[in-house]
């Protein structure tokens, strides 16, 4: 999250700029941990979507030892409402990338690794290669370790789907991001269909896997809309679903319509659970790869119980 502030209800669930609500203040980086963290990304020459999208948990995340890796560079093809990845023309891929990453995992010794990635519509396969040999080198380096991967839509080539699905990564995320109504002004060059038939189709590749999506709020939509989408995701065989709050990062970015407060989050969590997805992370702070680690956990549980 950047420095500016954030806003504030005025009633009727709008606001306006001014102070953050209390349940939005977060922990910055600077403990020991997050220095080692971070000097393990630099020296890998490694980015990370913690730094790049501004996330908000970064230092609770990284003093605890964990990031999520960005892969396929730092420049993303595509230029997202909502995001603050930096947009433009990127550089060559690096096919020595996977190799990196697999050795910064191995340094860090997690037990959970999530990947994500810029989108790449300037290649081929939207790099999709890149993300298989990533969880290779993974697998390779660190065999105990688990590989969540969370990737772009690739333009509906379900080839390249495929060849990430073939790797078997144990999550595949996609983020469905928002409701259908405002895909044009959040997500302009996505498709919410697309989104649906990747998670489907991921599903179809390997049964075995667990697929997951997440969402923000905040944006203008209404609750009927979340509970259709939250509705078509169990349909389209998701397993795991994320919830957080919108947060604009630079006032160059969408505007924040409204925050939820931690109770609406709660309300949010238990009308998804009841429509049938296996685990719900909902809150204000709550990103894809938030506490992730614990999502596995808790997943491995009640299938040892069931």
């Amino acid at each position: 999250m950047s420095d500016a502030q954030v806003t504030e209800d005025t009633g009727g669930g709008r606001v306006k700029e001014g102070r953050k609500p209390p349940w939005l203040k977060v922990r910055f980086p600077g403990g020991p941990n997050s220095i080692r963290l971070k000097a393990i990304m630099r020296d890998g020459g490694l980015n990370t979507v913690c730094e790049e999208a501004r996330c908000p948990n970064i230092g609770e995340c990284w003093e605890a030892g964990t990031a999520t890796f960005m892969i396929l560079g730092d420049t993303c093809t595509r230029s997202c409402g909502f995001c603050a990845v930096k947009s433009g023309r990127p550089l060559s891929l690096d096919r020595l990338e996977p190799m990196r990453v697999a050795r910064a995992v191995q340094r860090m010794g997690l037990a959970h690794a999530v990947v994500t990635s810029v989108n790449r519509d300037d290649q081929p396969d939207g790099g999709a290669a890149i993300f298989a040999d990533t969880i290779r080198w993974i697998r390779k380096l660190s065999p105990q370790t688990s590989v969540e991967v969370l990737i772009p839509d690739f333009v509906g080539d379900w080839d390249a789907l495929a060849i990430i699905m073939n790797a078997r990564p144990e999550i595949l995320n996609h983020n469905t991001e928002t409701v259908p109504r405002l895909y044009a002004r959040v997500r302009p060059k996505a498709r919410y269909e697309r989104t649906l038939e990747l998670l489907r189709r991921a599903k179809e590749l390997d049964p075995g896997a667990t697929t997951k999506s997440g969402l923000m709020v905040g944006l203008g939509e209404t609750e009927e809309e979340l509970l259709a989408v939250f509705g078509d995701l169990v349909d389209a065989g998701c397993d795991v679903l994320t919830v957080g709050q919108y947060l604009r990062p630079t006032k160059k970015h969408l505007p924040v319509d409204r925050y939820y407060p931690p109770q609406e989050f709660d309300e949010l969590r238990s009308s998804a659970l009841k429509l049938g997805f296996r685990h719900v992370e909902a809150g204000p702070l709550v990103r894809s790869s938030y506490h992730a680690e614990r999502q596995v956990d808790r997943l491995r549980l009640r299938q040892s119980v069931s």
